[in-house]
Parts: structure tokens; sequence; C-alpha cells
């Protein structure tokens, strides 16, 4: 097994000074867990949980930001793809690239807003099937829906040649808006999908804008089971989300902005007050179908631009309640990244409506489904566990970065496709320009200490390691040259690394360097280290899921695994597939 090893440059002492050198602007910050991305504009969250990890989707605010030249306001007309991240720890993400759905739909002019579920699907034959399903928005004209029978990250395909929710279609008209679909699976096993929106229509009021739908879907998950049914939500505007809590249906929603007419006549009101401008409520019900049997709750959260601690402006709403780890998180959207970079000079003062997705904790009580008002702040949340540095980290995992742009969105601007088919990107890897850095969090190096780095990356440049500030002297740098993808070797001074510490990986020099992982191995106490040997010009692969753990030979994982290998080259390989 053949492996580059360079020297490393190891400091002795973190007291040293260093050449002060310009870095890229950070505009997340690096205590800051929201947005959850620093570099990507996204909003109308929702998340499925597969496998260990919360997968997050959004509306691709970036390819307008792109399309617009970087000017301008955002107007939604030229998103055509969806953003995905996930997360194991809730404080570094990685980011998986885009969905275009333009090309999984050819019919659809837009995706907005989607809602994603999974399920495990019992065939014939007695095997089973993991069905993914995201549902989208069209404009504001119809829903569509895709679907994956692989992973969380496709491929996706379209079931369908047409939108699956349209005008005409049983118990949908009159509605102003078709779209904001949100889709929940209950206990028997059963889908169901709210969705609608818009000024009140021709017979409806402010009080009772009348857009609001609920419907049934078949066992094919991709088609209305009977006619949809209108559901009293006072004030509505967009944003439909379901969920089931204890056994019951909670169905989210987003209010108008105008003025609260009429609230005092609203028979169900139980001592409420009338909702804020654009505030997300809540209402409740065993028996969905049923639009008497709807309970308003109230609101739970108010608009994102009443939170000092946040910092964004007032604007569209838009959440997705999710239990992750045991814990309810509450997803949302702001322009809190669009304002930082118009302070710092980064955004032509003319673009507006950039959103960004942002997660703070949420109370929920699953015996009566009451949903505690949330506090949307910068904060964000704090780590479930700690990252392993000894496992086969992507270069697109990070808390925070300065600098960073992702080769994926040039499939943005022009036709392109992956192996992987209309779907996110298979080797997606991170472009780093001299004074660019990656920064993630609570790294657990453990008591031993590492004793070797290995950077995967091409191009020219030099890598250096800080610990906990990238101020701080490099713990280690890495020079790498390589016009193809390759592993760099490092030793390291143990010392410098151990117990739980921020990483920042800062390129001090870059001529087209290009970064595609990382990965720490652990000091051995006893001196002594295994030394790998193969007769075989092939070495054996190695696999690993996409939190980096390595996988045993007989491992059931399911989805998306790393493969790492050495040709008869000689030359050790990484790429990604299912």
């Amino acid at each position: 097994m053949k492996k580059i090893i360079l020297l490393a440059t190891i400091l002795l002492t973190v007291c040293l000074q260093i050449k002060a050198q310009t870095l890229a602007t950070e505009y997340k910050g690096t205590a800051s867990g929201n947005p959850i991305s620093g570099s990507v504009f996204c909003a109308d969250p929702t998340a499925i949980e597969y496998d260990g990890r919360l997968y997050v989707y959004g509306t691709n605010d970036h390819q307008q930001y792109i399309k617009n030249g970087k000017t301008g306001s955002n107007g939604y007309g030229n998103i055509k793809s969806l953003v995905v991240f996930s997360t194991d720890d809730m404080v570094n993400w990685t980011f998986h690239g885009t969905i275009d759905v333009s090309k999984v739909c050819t019919w659809a002019g837009q995706s907005w807003a989607p809602s994603a579920v999974w399920r495990e699907k019992e065939n014939s034959n007695g095997t089973k099937t993991n069905e993914f399903y995201i549902y989208f928005a069209n404009g504001g004209g119809s829903v569509g829906v895709m679907r994956s029978t692989k992973s969380p990250l496709g491929p996706f395909s379209s079931p369908l040649s047409q939108p699956m929710i349209r005008h005409g279609m049983a118990g949908v008209d009159p509605c102003n808006w078709l779209f904001d679909p949100g889709v929940v699976i209950d206990s028997t096993g059963t889908a169901w999908i709210a969705f609608g929106g818009g000024d009140p229509q021709s017979s409806g009021s402010k009080l009772w804008p009348g857009n609001s739908r609920i419907a049934k879907l078949k066992s094919s998950m991709t088609a209305l089971d009977g006619a949809a049914v209108n559901m009293p939500a006072p004030y509505l505007f967009e944003a439909s989300e379901l969920n089931i809590i204890g056994g019951r249906f909670v169905y989210t929603y987003n209010t108008s902005w105008g003025d609260r007419p009429n609230w005092n006549s609203y028979e169900k009101r139980n001592g409420l007050a009338a909702p804020s401008a654009c505030s997300m409520c809540y209402m409740v019900t065993d028996t969905p179908l049923d639009p008497d049997s709807w309970e308003y709750r109230g609101e739970y959260v108010p608009n994102e631009g009443s939170f000092n601690s946040l910092g964004a402006d007032y604007g569209n709403n838009h959440t997705h309640l999710h239990k992750f780890n045991g814990e309810y998180y509450l997803f949302y959207h702001g322009n809190v990244l669009e304002k930082t970079m118009k302070s710092k000079n980064a955004m032509n003062s003319s673009a507006s409506g950039y959103r960004s997705l942002c997660v703070n904790k949420l109370t929920v009580n699953e015996e009566t489904q009451k949903l505690s008002k949330v506090s949307m702040n910068k904060t964000g949340t704090t780590a479930i566990k700690n990252m392993n540095p000894y496992t086969l980290q992507q270069a697109e995992t990070m808390s925070t970065s300065g600098g960073v742009n992702y080769e994926d969105f040039k499939n943005i601007k022009s036709v392109s496709k992956s192996s992987l088919g209309n779907d996110a990107s298979e080797n997606l890897y991170v472009k780093m320009a001299a004074g660019a850095w990656t920064m993630v969090r609570k790294v657990d190096f453990g008591t031993n200490g590492a004793r070797q780095f290995t950077l995967r990356a091409r191009g020219t440049g030099k890598l250096e390691i800080r610990v906990d500030s990238k101020s701080k002297a490099a713990a280690a740098t890495v020079e790498f040259s390589s016009t193809t993808f390759q592993d760099f070797t490092i030793d390291l001074d143990p010392a410098l690394f151990k117990k739980v510490h921020h990483l920042y990986f800062v390129f001090t020099e870059s001529t087209n360097a290009q970064f595609d992982s990382w990965q720490f191995a652990e000091y051995d106490p006893t001196g002594v280290f295994e030394i790998e040997t193969t007769e075989d010009t092939q070495s054996e692969k190695q696999f690993f899921d996409l939190s980096g753990r390595r996988l045993p030979k007989d491992s059931k994982h399911r989805g998306l695994v790393i493969e790492q290998y050495t040709d008869e080259n000689g030359t050790k390989k990484v790429r990604k597939h299912f």
C-alpha cells in the first residue's frame, strides 16, 4: 500500500507567534450555530431521520442568487432545485449538494418548500424496500412528488408525468395557491398531506381565507385517496405542515400579514389572543378529515423579525418540527446570513430576500401536544455527540467557514449530470483559495492523542491545522501538490491533539486546491504501530458511512457509503456509492 508521507511542521508550543495573514471573512460566526450554513442560501426546511443521521432539505435560494447575478430581490421564479444537508451531532453539517428537480420532473417550472418522508415498504415476495419521497410546490399552482428507492440522497425519479395535486381535483378548489405541502405517515402506515395558501378567496375572509386543505394519500404515496377537505385554520396564509405527536395530528401553518378582524367571533379561540402578523400557529385533532374536530391551539412562534437575538428582518415564515435523538427541534429560515454579508460589504446592497436555514430546540409535551414558544437566536443548538476524528470525514462537513466555494454550484448554472443521476453530487469537494478555511466543532481525540493526519486533496497548497482558534499558531502543516486526488499523510505530536477541541483547516497557500476529506490516526501509547502489508497489488477495500464510521465486512448498512481502496497502480482512492 502506497502513501505519500510528508514531514510535519509541528509546533512544540502554542505560544509561538505567527506572521499575520489575511484569512477569508466569516459570515456565520465561529461561536454561532445559526444559520446552519455560512455559505449557502436556502429556506423552507423539511427533514427525515435515516440511519442515525438527520437529512434536511430546503428551497435553493442560492440558485436564484446566482441567476440574479448576486444582485436584486429573490423572486423565487428561477428556483428549480433543492439543497440537502445532513448531521448526526446538530452542530457540524454535511452539504450534499443539490437535487435538480427540473431534470427529475421535467414538467415542473419551480421547486419550493419541500416535504420529505420515508417508509419501509413490504413487497409481495416478502422482501422490503426503503422508499424516500419528496413533495414540492411547483410555484403556486400545483404540487409534485419525487421518489427514490436508494437513499435520502437519491437518485430520485418522477413516478408521475404531471403534478400530483392540481386544480380541478375533488375538494381542491377553490384554493388560491396550491403549494407548501406537508406530509406525514401515521402509525398504520397511512400517509396524509396538507397544502394550500394565499390571500382569501372570493368566498372567504381574512379570518377564514378558505385555502387550507388536507387529504389522505393512497398506498402508492403518489395520489389522493378521496377528496381533499378544507381545514378551518384562522388567518392562514402558507407553510402547511403535519406532525403526529402522542398519536394525534398536529397541523402547523403561517398566518397572514394583515390585521385581525372578527377574532372575537371565533367560538373556538379558547380565550387565546389573536395571532401576530406572519406568525406560526398550530391545531390538533384525532380525525383529520373532520373539519369540526380541529382544535386551535394558538401561536407557538412569532415572526423571525421579532427576535433581536436572531437579527433577521421580518419576512415570510416557514418551519419544520422534528424529533431527533429524543429532542424536538424547530427548523426555520431568516435572512441572517444576507444581513451579515451586507454589513461586511460582501453582498450588493440591492440584494434582498435570500434566506438561510436555522434551528433551535423546542419543548413539546407529547401527552397534551403543547408546543412551547420558541426563542429564535444565533446561538442555535448544542452538540448531542462529539465528532470522531479517527474515521474518514468529508471536507464538506463543517460548522462554519470562510471563503468556501462548493464546486457543485456549477451544476446550478449549467446542465450537468452526476453519476448518481439527477441528484445530489457523488464526489462533492470544496474549492479552497489561499486564506480559505473550514471549522468543525467538538472533535474528540481522547486521552492518547493523534499520531498522524491524512489530507485528501488535489492541486498545490499548504494546509494548516489550528486548534480552538483560527488565529492561533498551526499545530501541524501539510504541503501538497498533485494533479489528481491523493492522500497526504503527516506525523503529529500527540500532545497537541488530545481531548475535545474545535478544529480549523486553514489553506494558507493555494493553486487550484480542492479539499475532499481528512482523517486522524490515534496515538498508540505502547510506541508500537501496526504496519499494513499486502501481497496483492490491490489492497482490501474499506467502507465508511457518512459520519466516517468504519463499517464491518458483514455490515447491513443502507444508503450512501464511502469506499476506500488502492488500485492496481498502488494509488489510494476514495469514492462514494450506494
